[in-house]
């Protein structure tokens, strides 16, 4: 694992969300190349009586030691990704994630997640969305500490 110092999360600011799902198309078109949404979405806009909430990973990583063949690693910028030629499709990692953001793919059999890419912020018409640099400490979790996450 690189030794990575911050994280880029994905960070939401409701009071400028219209609940548009611009995010979640955009999502869809990098996952999946359809503008979509919803399941082919790594994230969720939710409203909430009246306000938005973002579903969506915060790179805390607790399912990096989960995976039974090394599949999900986090990269040089702290991010959580899966390596979909390693990953066998167990969704040992979709059914561990404490807040399912890890997400059962609708087409393929490895699942998928928000890899802080940028694109729901790029396509966000109220800035909304925002990647900011955390520093790791705040945001990693460990479970097993098998593979030194």
């Amino acid at each position: 694992m690189p030794d990575a110092a911050t994280a880029k999360v994905l960070r939401f600011h409701p009071d400028r969300c219209t609940g548009c799902k611009e995010c979640e198309k955009a999502c869809s078109q990098v996952h999946f190349k359809t503008k979509e949404g919803g399941h082919f979405s790594a994230l969720t806009i939710i409203k909430t009586n009246d306000t938005y909430q973002l579903h969506a990973c915060d790179q805390r990583g607790l399912c990096l030691d989960l995976c039974p063949v090394g599949a999900l690693t986090r990269n040089k910028n702290g991010i959580v990704l899966l390596n979909t030629k390693t990953c066998v499709g167990c969704q040992a990692c979709v059914a561990f994630c404490p807040i399912g953001a890890m997400r059962k793919a609708p087409t393929r059999i490895q699942p998928f997640k928000c890899i802080s890419c940028g694109a729901c912020v790029r396509a966000c018409p109220t800035h909304a969305l925002t990647l900011e640099d955390i520093p790791l400490q705040n945001v990693r979790q460990i479970v097993y500490h098998k593979q030194g996450v």
